[in-house]
């Protein structure tokens, strides 16, 4: 079975990861599971450019597909914010809870048709030969007016997604896994592999 090192210490993220991949024949492990402690300096201008930031630095240490993401929210009324700062909004050790609350601080007043959002997705692939691979997908949603739902992680409380009526902390993780930018960004990079012969 194929070994793909997904460069993420974050839990949630890993169990909605190995949810995305679990038709795959792959096994999916954390850069934490296989070893690999390493300090990453996200300093890129773009989701794309952190992605194969963080890819690179675990390839590094190890001849394993590595795959990693940067994903994050943008805003269209705050100019796109908290974008690739959406992990280190108001400093990496703020709860999201404060995020969220911030946020809809921001957005007080501002009427639903301005709230429009997106969840972004890069999804970087280091390939053992050293081939690099990208994928970017969206989630497009706006803006609510207050948190809802228990399923979600992050910024899932307070970002409401039209089709479904609610946020997406609200949805099924089987649906938000369908939906999602991170699931589309996913399934996208595996029908690169495939195309590669990286996976069966």
């Amino acid at each position: 079975m194929t070994k793909i090192i997904f460069a993420t210490g974050n839990k949630d993220k890993m169990r909605e990861i190995r949810e995305i991949m679990q038709d795959m024949n792959v096994e999916v492990i954390s850069m934490k599971d296989a070893g690999i402690q390493v300090d990453i300096v996200e300093d890129g201008r773009t989701f794309e450019e952190n992605a194969l930031i963080k890819a690179r630095a675990v390839a590094a240490y190890t001849d394993a597909i590595v795959l990693a993401d940067d994903s994050g929210l943008e805003i269209d009324y705050l100019n796109k914010e908290p974008g690739v700062y959406s992990a280190r909004y108001l400093g990496e050790d703020t709860s999201y809870t404060v995020k969220n609350r911030a946020l809809l601080e921001r957005l007080e007043g501002v009427e639903k048709e301005k709230r429009t959002a997106r969840f972004v997705c890069a999804i970087a692939a280091v390939l053992p030969d050293k081939t690099e691979l990208v994928t970017r997908q969206t989630m497009e949603g706006y803006i609510g007016d207050e948190p809802e739902g228990e399923n979600g992680f992050g910024y899932d409380p307070i970002f409401y997604l039209d089709e479904f009526g609610c946020s997406s902390a609200a949805l099924s993780r089987e649906q938000k896994n369908a939906i999602s930018h991170r699931g589309k960004g996913l399934r996208a990079m595996k029908e690169l592999l495939k195309e590669r012969g990286s996976i069966a």
